[in-house]
């Protein structure tokens, strides 16, 4: 699978990042009540594929539940670019929605049953 290097970052552009991924990008919407509420279109990256280029001091942490995702929020604009997923504690999770689009040649989104995460968290590991 040929990876390219995609940019993105948060509304207000205080926060920027790329990360290596396909050009034809297969993203999951999620249903829990966050994912849900914002709009957040999952694409999973190790930490090597991953960078942070600018804005880390803007980044607002948010944690609920079990505590182990890291919801991490623009503190200027609100958006929620990445995170730290608690389906991937060791990755991150990209929102397609911040990426800017002229290196995605098509994106597939599928639909996860995270309202009943516990039931389905195998699907996407």
């Amino acid at each position: 699978m040929n990876k390219v290097t995609h940019k993105g970052g948060c509304h207000c552009g205080a926060v920027q990042f790329e990360v290596d991924a396909p050009a034809d990008i297969a993203a999951l919407s999620c249903t829990c009540s966050m994912c849900s509420q914002t709009g957040f279109l999952h694409l999973f990256a190790t930490k090597e594929e991953f960078r942070l280029l600018k804005g880390e001091e803007r980044l607002t942490e948010y944690r609920f539940n079990t505590q182990t995702a890291q919801h991490l929020f623009c503190s200027k604009c609100g958006v929620k670019s990445f995170y730290v997923p608690r389906s991937h504690p060791d990755g991150w999770s990209i929102n397609v929605n911040c990426l800017d689009g002229s290196t995605i040649s098509s994106l597939k989104v599928s639909e996860f049953d995270g309202a009943n995460w516990e039931q389905n968290v195998e699907d996407i590991r």
